[in-house]
């Protein structure tokens, strides 16, 4: 547990999952009574903030937190709403045709059946895990699995990443899936209907664009904002960096305690000096958490690794991370 201007915070652990490493997550109340009530209304939670605050990251952590796998989607430009549900294979069965070309009848119809060349996406996995797994089963195609001792009654976390990224025809195709839980698939002419406990579905948005009324009603709303006044900001940094740090090596392995602390300290200063210079100049986006850690990651693993002097190394990879739009880092 860490205490950051009174909020306890809770550490969780996320472990390493293909390429992405290792990290911890710093639970704050607000975000832990946030998800405790989106899994009580059964509501999605919708998570807005500035790139680099942890929106992605809580998702993660709560999957941890509940004991539930995680799956995530990452929205862009061409993301249709179909493809959170489940995706036709019309390429796959083209090319099955002409090979079932010399085949009887009835042998060609089986081999062709449309329910052969649907794959289930996550929102299918996430409301019907079994039936998402038979129907991977049919199509030959990757399955999924959950924790140890996980049974898919149990639920999951699904993350559908930066939804503002889409046009607004995504998140109104996803209005009634999410609202009644269920939906049908066109190619199987058959539905999908939720099962066992709900999925906690967290949602997050960048504000890019505006997100359609309608369904921001149908969500729970978590801010994620850094604090406003230094004071507090610095200290939520330094912590949130030591842990960031206790995570990659053991402390003594970054030197002195207070020399590290020293070296947090200083890093935050620079970090809220370009948020400052970045805010007066209304510069977008601003330098935030995600750089503060990217910037501390790279001085303390230089510092371990060639035994350079790390105010040195701050002084001389700091441009790196907080000049990013053309503004001169403090």
């Amino acid at each position: 547990m860490d205490t950051v201007s009174g909020n306890i915070m809770q550490q969780v652990l996320i472990p390493k999952t293909g390429d992405r490493l290792p990290s911890v997550h710093l639970f704050d109340p607000e975000s832990q009574w946030a998800i405790r009530a989106a899994l009580a209304a059964n509501r999605p939670l919708l998570v807005r903030g500035e790139p680099g605050v942890g929106k992605s990251q809580l998702a993660r952590a709560a999957a941890v937190w509940l004991k539930r796998p995680f799956l995530s989607v990452v929205v862009d430009a061409r993301t249709e709403s179909q493809d959170l549900l489940w995706s036709f294979d019309a390429v796959g069965r083209l090319a099955q045709a002409q090979i079932c070309a010399a085949f009887k009848p009835a042998d060609v119809a089986r081999e062709l059946a449309e329910e052969r060349f649907v794959h289930p996406g996550k929102l299918w996995w996430a409301f019907d895990w079994n039936g998402a797994r038979r129907q991977a089963d049919v199509v030959g195609g990757p399955g999924l699995s959950g924790p140890e001792g996980w049974e898919p009654d149990d639920g999951c976390v699904l993350l559908i990443d930066e939804i503002d990224k889409a046009e607004s025809d995504v998140p109104n195709g996803l209005l009634e899936a999410l609202g009644s839980r269920s939906f049908s698939v066109r190619n199987c002419k058959s539905s999908v209907s939720a099962s066992g406990q709900a999925p906690l579905v967290v949602i997050t948005t960048n504000e890019e664009r505006i997100l359609p009324n309608a369904f921001v009603r149908r969500c729970l709303v978590l801010h994620l904002e850094l604090p406003r006044e230094e004071k507090a900001l610095r200290e939520l940094l330094v912590i949130r960096g030591e842990a960031h740090l206790d995570l990659l090596s053991p402390p003594e392995e970054y030197g002195q305690q207070r020399q590290r602390r020293e070296i947090l300290e200083e890093a935050a200063g620079l970090l809220i000096d370009a948020r400052n210079a970045a805010q007066a100049k209304q510069v977008r986006p601003l330098p935030g958490q995600a750089e503060y850690l990217d910037l501390i990651r790279a001085v303390f693993e230089i510092t371990r690794t060639d035994g350079e002097d790390p105010k040195n190394v701050l002084a001389l990879v700091k441009g790196f991370v907080l000049k990013k739009t053309g503004e001169s880092p403090p």
